[in-house]
């Protein structure tokens, strides 16, 4: 049985496993016909990755989900390769950068990036706090790359591929020249990366972004409205995460309840004014000496059906 991959072919995370495979000299197939938002919600897929994400590789002797874990799966698979470095310190010093690439870059440019492609609510406190750990990270980057041309040794490892991957998404969509001239040794080293020929050959060619994009309107889901309207409700409370936990539940189609529990003797001033519909709802303090209050309270947080009389097709703890 050959190496299948389930996923869409133009997906950062799945370059990670391809250009690895190039790299490892292994086929890996692309499942045929593979449509997001359908085939990964088949009860087969969900079988293989019962949460729905991709990328999934189907192998001969089992299943492995998670992009980093597919690609170290495949580096894995010949010994003979730099992918993994010639020493106990370079091993431990990829894993570092694989590490850095995915909390410190990967996680500050999806948040940055999320909202301007139309994937989700833009708030723009998220948004400059993402720019700004984004930035930290690049410079800590660039100043270790002035005496490195690859993250580890003297040639292309695993840590390269993965760092490059998710930079590719910044560069290609949301970071353009203007920004990225502020750190020029990690504009040399990306550019670098791509032109190797078994980069090159997987992503092809493309242009880095000349702007960044406006912020669009989040499209539509068609396979799960109620959870697009429990996602929108926590868009717009990310910046009450401090001081508040909360349920949001989903009663119907298009219907969703939201509790909210805030610490402290008032809702502070902030979240009214940064939140825009926080004033359409009506806020009654928690009185804890009613018992039906706090049975209310205790079923929210359990997710207790029927809740309110109704019944739930879903629901979601934010805390």
């Amino acid at each position: 049985m050959a190496l299948v991959m389930h996923s869409r072919k133009n997906n950062k995370n799945t370059y990670k496993a391809l250009i690895a495979a190039e790299y490892v000299g292994v086929e890996v197939k692309l499942a045929d016909d593979f449509e997001m938002g359908v085939a990964n919600l088949t009860p087969e897929f969900l079988k293989m990755n019962p949460i729905g994400k991709v990328p999934v590789l189907e192998t001969p002797d089992g299943i492995v989900f998670e992009s980093n874990a597919i690609a170290r799966y495949i580096a894995r698979l010949k010994t003979d390769t730099c992918l993994f470095g010639s020493s106990l310190i370079e091993y431990g010093q990829i894993e570092q950068w694989i590490d850095f690439s995915s909390l410190e870059i990967d996680s500050h440019l999806f948040t940055w990036a999320r909202p301007r492609l139309g994937f989700g609510n833009h708030l723009a406190l998220v948004e400059e706090a993402a720019i700004a750990s984004l930035k930290r990270a690049l410079d800590a980057l660039n100043t270790y790359l002035v005496a490195h041309t690859f993250l580890v040794g003297d040639e292309v490892t695993l840590a390269d591929i993965i760092m490059t991957c998710n930079l590719y998404i910044g560069f290609k969509y949301i970071m353009a020249k203007t920004f990225t001239s502020e750190f020029p040794h990690v504009e040399r080293y990306f550019w670098t990366m791509i032109n190797q020929p078994n980069f090159s050959k997987i992503l092809g060619e493309w242009k880095q972004a000349e702007a960044v994009p406006p912020v669009v309107p989040p499209k539509t889901n068609p396979y799960s409205k109620g959870k697009n309207e429990q996602e929108k409700v926590f868009g717009r409370c990310s910046i009450q995460r401090a001081i508040l936990f909360g349920s949001v539940t989903t009663n119907t189609i298009s219907f969703v309840t939201i509790n909210k529990l805030f610490r402290g003797p008032e809702i502070p001033k902030f979240v009214m004014d940064e939140c825009y519909d926080m004033e359409l709802y009506e806020w009654t303090k928690v009185d804890l000496s009613d018992e039906a209050q706090k049975e209310h309270v205790n079923k929210m947080i359990e997710d207790h059906e029927p809740f309110e009389g109704e019944a739930l097709l879903d629901a979601k703890c934010f805390k």
